[in-house]
């Protein structure tokens, strides 16, 4: 019985570390219609930048910040110098996107080291609580809580302002959107930057569970891109669903069937895919 609950307990915390990585991930392919292949690698920049900003002195918060702040205004230029350039042209911008992620690894690569680098999570939360009698590490517990802030924080955004109007609208009904005077060229940077943001930050989050080390890129792009696939288009709700039932199937397919991990894995994608092609929350866009 403790397996389970500990094994749940570990579902969802990578469940949460997912839902950092794949929102930004989904708005972005939902308003832009990009495949960005690059978000894994701001998640793992922005793991390092958090890193660096821990080895000079500064805490935990300072570090995420930082790691948001820098891999959102990356993010930026990225879609402005580059992506802008190829408008028109999506499977440019996906190569292209797909070439800024190598430039990323190899520039994290000579800055950092090829060796892991382990972060421990801060003083407030190093410690363990007891849950249903066993020992949990805090922090973990800590980064669930944190992405349904996140989420909810997302839900704010989208829902309650205009901005979050105008993206949801774009991303209904991008050619409708805009004929009603919606700004789409800087509806894209901003969606851009806030999606490159929440990667920097989800990879902060997530140092202190998986630590940082190249290739960290490659582990978490496929599990985005499932995130996105299974909960659809665009959707926040369907990636906050998607990252944790994702979480969950990838937690204990690693345990149970290590041999099988990615059949377990993307074989519910394929199921999703020819049952409801746009995903369990998507929506027939324009």
């Amino acid at each position: 019985m403790s397996f389970w609950i500990i094994q749940s307990l570990n579902s969802l915390a990578l469940g949460g570390v997912l839902f950092t990585l794949a929102a930004g991930f989904s708005l972005i392919f939902g308003l832009m219609r990009i495949a960005n292949l690059s978000h894994g690698a701001y998640f793992m920049f922005g793991a390092y930048l958090g890193l660096s900003v821990l080895d000079r002195g500064h805490g935990f918060v300072m570090a995420v910040v930082a790691a948001a702040l820098g891999v959102g205004i990356l993010g930026g230029v990225v879609e402005r110098v580059v992506l802008r350039r190829l408008a028109g042209n999506s499977l440019s911008q996906v190569l292209a996107t797909l070439g800024v992620a190598f430039v990323i690894a190899d520039v994290s690569l000579w800055l950092w080291g090829g060796d892991p680098r382990p972060v421990s999570p801060p003083e407030l939360l190093s410690g363990a609580v007891q849950v249903f009698g066993l020992t949990f590490p805090l922090y973990r517990l800590a980064v669930v809580v944190f992405s349904v802030l996140i989420a909810i924080g997302l839900w704010l955004l989208l829902d309650k302002t205009r901005l979050g109007v105008m993206i949801r609208a774009s991303v209904d009904d991008r050619q409708m959107a805009q004929g009603v005077g919606v700004p789409a060229t800087r509806l894209f940077t901003i969606v851009f930057c806030l999606g490159a943001a929440l990667a920097g930050m989800g990879g902060v989050l997530a140092a202190p569970i998986l630590s940082v080390y190249p290739g960290l890129d490659a582990d978490m792009l496929p599990l985005a891109l499932v995130v996105v696939i299974l909960g659809g288009l665009g959707s926040l709700a369907g990636a906050f669903v998607g990252s944790f039932v994702i979480g969950f199937i990838y937690s204990f397919g690693q345990v149970l069937f290590p041999d099988l991990a990615y059949i377990i894995l993307f074989l519910p994608m394929v199921i999703i895919l020819a049952l409801r092609p746009r995903g369990l929350f998507g929506r027939i866009t324009a």
